[in-house]
């Protein structure tokens, strides 16, 4: 696995667009299967619920937003890591519909972005300070990663009895 990208386990083969492209209608269908009730409900203790899984995804997709519109618009730019967990302290109370539509409207602003740069930025440097150098291409990888990563937690969390 890549320092510079933890996620890179989890992709899959296929092309990075098409992972990011179906992620908001995976992320529908897993609500679908685990119901609003249960998608408030953590699956164990200090794990996150799935409205909380998909909150933490649409305060990555802001983040996602920064970094490579950052990365495109300056010269080897330094990007912010952040804590997920104290991010994730704002999440009570929010609907998993707000968060997916949230992660929805973002990702297609990101996904065009994307689309539209690419592969001529593919190679955009950019440094994260905990995982070092990287690239635009890393990025892109990374979100897709994510998504992978935390599609199959949504999935074990609609394979439980309810």
């Amino acid at each position: 696995m890549s320092q510079t990208n933890p996620y890179e386990k989890f992709l899959d083969g296929r092309p990075l667009e098409s992972i990011l492209a179906v992620t908001a209608d995976a992320i529908a269908e897993y609500l679908e299967m685990i119901g609003a009730h249960r998608a408030k409900v953590p699956p164990a203790p200090n794990k996150w619920s799935a409205a909380e899984i998909v909150c933490h995804l649409a305060d990555c997709e802001i983040v996602f937003a920064f970094r490579l519109r950052q990365t495109l618009a300056e010269d080897a730019p330094t990007i912010q890591p952040f804590d997920q967990d104290k991010w994730a302290v704002q999440y009570h109370g929010i609907s998993s519909v707000l968060a997916l539509e949230t992660f929805s409207a973002l990702r297609k602003w990101n996904l065009r972005l994307i689309q539209a740069v690419m592969p001529a930025a593919a190679g955009r440097t950019v440094t994260h300070p905990e995982r070092g150098a990287m690239t635009f291409q890393t990025l892109v990888e990374t979100m897709a990663g994510h998504d992978l990563n935390h599609l199959a937690q949504l999935r074990r969390i609609a394979e439980l009895p309810a």
